[in-house]
């Protein structure tokens, strides 16, 4: 399928396919990889629908590296242990040394 047939959704899910395994994003850094800096917001809630779609969710957090999409996961602390088992270390339900694991698809899609 050509990119310019795609749902904004489904170009969101292609981006979050290359996250890299042991790396978290944010919804603005795809809203903004997709030219829409603005929609951050339907950046989550393509990652709320994306359950059956292979979509590694879990890699994608807020601006300051929140896990606010958890309550999309089953179980109380699913998404935290899927970024554990990668090496993401989470405390407090955010992401510890943010920077260092921050993957911008703007500087590594060019």
């Amino acid at each position: 399928m050509k990119p310019e047939t795609l749902s904004f959704f489904e170009k969101v899910y292609e981006v979050a396919r290359l996250i890299p395994y042991g790396r978290v994003t944010s919804y603005g850094a795809i809203a903004s990889y997709l030219g829409a800096p603005r929609s951050s917001r339907m950046v989550g809630y393509a990652m709320n629908v994306s359950g059956e779609k292979n979509v590694p969710a879990h890699r994608v957090v807020n601006r300051v590296g929140l896990l606010t999409g958890k309550h999309h996961f089953e179980g109380t602390n699913l998404m935290q242990q899927l970024l554990e088992a990668e090496g993401v270390q989470v405390v407090d339900n955010q992401v510890q040394d943010f920077d260092s694991v921050f993957w911008d698809p703007s500087k590594e899609l060019k």
